[in-house]
């Protein structure tokens, strides 16, 4: 039986701040988890909603040393871009912390410090990566090299970003250092390491066989990963940069980011109530949320648990870890390195307006099970033939024909038809669907309970034809318009978790607002703690501080005040009610717009690609095996002139052609056609090994082989005299 709980923790995971967001993090972790605490916040449920920078990590360290400027103004540069993408896109945590605040390094030092003193460490002396150059130790994305799973070269030492798999730095094949470029070497160091083995029949117990509810890719990466045997995990690492070790003898040592980033979880939750967090952290009434990436499964679920179990003191843990598979764009794997993203803060400069759209897309294509794909002209479909034409369409259809028959104002329902009656039961329907998804984190199948109310507005607007009623009945257009902005009103209500612009657009043309679970037209006293100000006059929340009674709503007595208890109701809106002027929901999003992007990934593409084949073109083939100067003499190498060049009929690199060797004119067939048309070799002088056996090629006796140049990239070009000399002259 499902527990009963007084209040929901939310956390999102922290990004990274060495760049900004793009779709695949919004997919994967900020939408799904805005969606879930608007949900839970309509109803009026107790929630706070933790996320904030992930400041330590090497990729920090990386990036500044690229930049030429310190971690610290990374993480400060980034740090913004990402809070205000966040904002722009209506994800409002109740706090965007820092792991580089010094509550968090405070508490940080702390936690590691308690495990210490309490001897749930143990300390390893291994061997690690080492850069003799920049004579520092080389932490795994310091170290590339080539994947030897796919090939692809720059793989890191933690990760190929090709193919997606998992390595170690001693599995790169020419392993190099990113800082130098010299090849590193082993050397010996010591560090603390959280011993996961002996908390494996704990977590066991915990999650295989308590938490089998947990999404499959969750749950089974967990059975992967303890079936498999857990080893002791490293919590510490020879850097620079990071919350310092606390004890004496850990000098140049940090705490590793694993161990740091989920505490700042904590942190921030202490900055924002430094007097009742513990309530959040240490209760068994709050229920906490973890929304994640796949690649961070292992740490929310088994690496941080642990912590928090070795700890003690009446830490909670997850009640589930929502975790979403990977986003793609365009068919190819989303990539930082290569640039190979949309980047949340360019979305909002490119699309103004648009926040919801994005929001929308990502959220029906969101990578719930397996990968899934972005493309702009799904982008682009979606919103022209589901939010303008279908979400869009009705609601301006309703409202414009409610001004134009009855003077902006909800006119009297008259008797009901099946066809009214039939409408309206399915609103509760598609309600107790939509809640289900929410609660059961399907918010890819919510979205489409949504978006079905829109429909049955839609379809019933469409089937009712109020504007040809009008000519021959009143009352009855005034019944289907009534049913009509009911439904709007449903559709304000519904979709605020999915796209809360419009929702609030919405409530606005319909002279309504919402307060989370009171119901001011009754006169309730009820407060709501729900940790942060509304953002604009048409949404009532209430602080933590100043918690207000329902009658200091702005709203109360001058407006509907919607709650998602009144999803389905048949009367929301009540007869006379004045709605404002219908304006547009959404707008089409034009093909130049769309081609603007695609532009933009192909030139990307095509840069990527040129890189790619000068950097192939710089890798030179090893050497060969020795040959002794008695071998060499027997190669009888020539400056030859070319006479004449031909294709051979019926292929397609095959060129014929008649030299003069200066002994004797001769033909030669060779496979160059791919790199020179006939036209332009005649008259050249090229390079021969005069005496090779001759051999007959489709049927043409070669007598010879040209010599060519062939670079790593596959070009290949003649060998030529630097100034021409006589045919038949000897190259030795």
């Amino acid at each position: 039986m499902e527990k009963n709980y007084k209040r929901t923790l939310v956390t999102c995971a922290l990004p990274y701040a060495n760049g900004p967001v793009h779709i695949g993090h919004l997919a994967g972790v900020y939408v799904p988890a805005d969606i879930y605490v608007r949900y839970l916040r309509m109803r009026g449920e107790d929630v706070l909603y933790v996320c904030g920078s992930d400041e330590h990590g090497v990729p920090i360290t990386i990036k500044a040393r690229q930049q030429g400027c310190t971690p610290q103004d990374i993480v400060d540069k980034y740090h913004k871009i990402i809070k205000d993408s966040f904002t722009g896109l209506g994800i409002n945590f109740d706090i965007y912390g820092r792991t580089s605040s010094e509550v968090h390094s405070k508490n940080a030092s702390e936690f590691f410090r308690k495990l210490y003193d309490e001897g749930k460490f143990i300390t390893k002396e291994s061997e690690q990566y080492y850069d003799p150059e920049a004579k520092t130790f080389l932490a795994d994305r310091y170290i590339v090299g080539t994947c030897p799973k796919c090939g692809a070269e720059g793989a890191y030492g933690d990760q190929c970003e090709k193919c997606g798999s998992t390595l170690s730095p001693e599995e790169l094949i020419n392993p190099k250092s990113k800082l130098s470029g010299a090849e590193p070497i082993k050397k010996k160091t010591s560090h603390w390491y959280l011993p996961l083995d002996q908390y494996e029949s704990w977590l066991s117990e915990w999650i295989l066989e308590g938490h089998k509810e947990w999404r499959s890719n969750v749950y089974g990466q967990c059975k992967s990963w303890i079936d498999g045997g857990l080893q002791p995990r490293a919590v510490s690492r020879d850097l620079d940069w990071g919350v310092p070790v606390p004890v004496e003898g850990a000098e140049g040592k940090v705490l590793y980011v694993w161990f740091d980033a989920p505490i700042g979880y904590i942190s921030n939750t202490q900055e924002l109530l430094p007097q009742s967090w513990e309530r959040w952290w240490k209760s068994e009434d709050t229920k906490l949320v973890h929304f994640i990436g796949k690649d961070n499964i292992v740490f929310h679920c088994i690496v941080f648990p642990s912590m928090l179990k070795a700890y003690g003191d009446g830490y909670i843990l997850p009640d589930n870890v929502p975790s979403n598979e990977f986003l793609n764009l365009e068919g190819d794997k989303i990539s930082t390195s290569r640039n190979w993203a949309v980047w949340a803060h360019e979305y909002l400069e490119q699309f103004p307006g648009k926040e919801d759209v994005m929001r929308y897309v990502l959220t029906a294509n969101a990578p719930e099970t397996k990968d899934n794909d972005f493309s702009w002209k799904d982008f682009q479909t979606r919103n022209n033939s589901e939010l303008v034409a279908i979400f869009g369409n009705f609601v301006n259809r309703a409202i414009v024909l409610t001004h134009k028959y009855f003077d902006g104002k909800v006119p009297a329902r008259g008797e009901l038809l099946d066809v009214d009656r039939e409408t309206l039961a399915e609103i509760p329907v598609l309600r107790a669907s939509l809640e289900k998804n929410i609660e059961g984190y399907h918010f890819r199948e919510a979205l489409k309970d949504a978006m079905s109310i829109a429909r049955v507005g839609n379809k019933y607007i469409s089937d009712t034809e109020p504007w040809k009623v009008a000519k021959t009945d009143m009352a009855r257009t005034a019944t289907i318009l009534n049913v009509c902005i009911q439904i709007c009103a449903d559709l304000a209500i519904a979709f605020e978790p999915f796209t809360p612009f419009a929702a609030e657009k919405l409530r606005k043309m319909l002279g309504v607002c919402i307060c989370a679970g009171i119901d001011h037209r009754k006169g309730e006293q009820e407060t709501v703690n729900t940790y942060k100000e509304g953002e604009g006059a048409a949404i009532h929340t209430v602080s933590a501080a100043a918690p207000m009674e329902a009658s200091s709503c702005p709203g109360f007595g001058k407006c509907v005040c919607l709650n998602w208890n009144m999803l389905g109701n048949t009367d929301i809106l009540s007869e006379g009610h004045e709605i404002g002027a219908a304006e547009l929901l959404f707008a089409k999003i034009e093909d130049e717009a769309i081609q603007a992007q695609l532009d933009r990934l192909d030139a990307i593409r095509a840069e990527r690609e040129a890189a790619a084949k000068a950097e192939a073109a710089r890798q030179v083939a090893p050497q060969k095996a020795e040959c002794s100067f008695e071998d060499f003499e027997k190669m009888d190498i020539r400056t030859a002139t070319v006479l004449e060049a031909e294709r051979v009929p019926k292929t397609d690199k095959l060129l014929k052609l008649s030299i003069d060797t200066g002994i004797d004119k001769r033909t030669i067939v060779s496979g160059i056609a791919e790199y020179y048309a006939p036209e332009d070799i005649v008259g050249k002088q090229i390079c021969i090994l005069a005496n090779l056996a001759p051999r007959k090629i489709r049927g043409i006796e070669s007598k010879g082989m040209i010599l060519m140049a062939r670079q790593g990239d596959g070009k290949m070009r003649f060998i030529t005299p630097q100034e021409v000399l006589n045919n038949g002259a000897e190259i030795g």
